[in-house]
């Protein structure tokens, strides 16, 4: 039994971690963010038409915060990257809920301000998984 269960265990955790939200679900929720983002690949083609108020959401998967080239982010976003904020499905999906409170909270700082008013209440974990299947992630 033991023989069998050790080599599940093992390949159960070597397994890449995927987003949990449905994308086709958030394909549609992601018509209320490309008001300010869109979605473009490197070689700067639009796979998702939208603002540019926002940065290019391209490969955010694993991307630290604040450091995408060519944009200029806000100060609060900007020390959050530099204080290790590397986004993921949970840091995405609380950041969309609530950008303010939740730089506030990580960079424990009731000064930190984000430049993204919206707020995502729902459907953040969709939003991800529809943007990590257009980045080929």
């Amino acid at each position: 039994m033991k023989r069998i269960i050790a080599p599940l265990l093992v390949g159960l955790l070597a397994v890449p971690a995927f987003a949990e939200g449905d994308a086709e679900a958030g394909k549609k929720t992601f018509n209320k963010c490309k008001s300010c983002h869109m979605i473009a690949g490197p070689d700067g083609e639009a796979i998702v038409k939208g603002g540019k108020t926002g940065p290019n959401l391209y490969g955010i998967s694993g991307r630290t915060a604040g450091t995408l080239e060519g944009f200029k982010y806000g100060d609060s976003l900007v020390a959050a990257g530099e204080n290790g904020l590397v986004w993921d499905e949970t840091t995405f999906v609380e950041y969309a809920q609530d950008p303010k409170a939740f730089l506030k909270s990580y960079l424990d700082d009731t000064g930190a301000k984000s430049k993204m008013t919206f707020r995502l209440k729902s459907g953040g974990e969709d939003v991800f998984a529809y943007i990590a299947s257009v980045s080929g992630e």
